[in-house]
């Protein structure tokens, strides 16, 4: 059996420099130096030696859906909701109800919201 540990997510983005600002601006993510290239790919943390890869793919479509799409945990999910209405930004339930979080079997409660490539972003509070 093998032993992994995650190490980042990559992702496809149209326009990298609108993508940092909103994982900055929304998850607060630092930005970190990119090590593996001189590329314009840009590296945030995401925690302790977590990172997320923005890969600009200007002339790319980029398909996706609510199945794909990456999850964070945090203490109290209803300061990060009251976040995300500050901001604007449009969340739903797994079901797609519009400012609506979702308490999964386990009592679990998350929400989902996407990035500006469409990308969906789940938090919930597992931690």
């Amino acid at each position: 059996m093998f032993n992994f540990t995650f190490d980042h997510i990559a992702l496809s983005v149209i326009d990298v420099n609108e993508s940092m600002g909103f994982y900055q601006k929304v998850l607060k993510l630092k930005e970190i130096e990119n090590t593996a290239s001189n590329s314009k790919t840009r590296w945030l943390a995401l925690g302790v030696d977590k990172q997320l890869h923005l890969i600009p793919r200007p002339n790319h479509e980029i398909k996706i859906n609510k199945a794909v799409h990456f999850a964070l945990s945090i203490s109290n999910i209803q300061l990060f909701i009251a976040h995300l209405d500050t901001l604007h930004i449009e969340y739903s339930d797994w079901k797609d109800t519009p400012t609506k979080n979702y308490v999964r079997k386990d009592g679990i409660n998350q929400v989902y919201f996407k990035d500006p490539n469409g990308y969906w972003i789940e938090v919930n509070n597992a931690v």
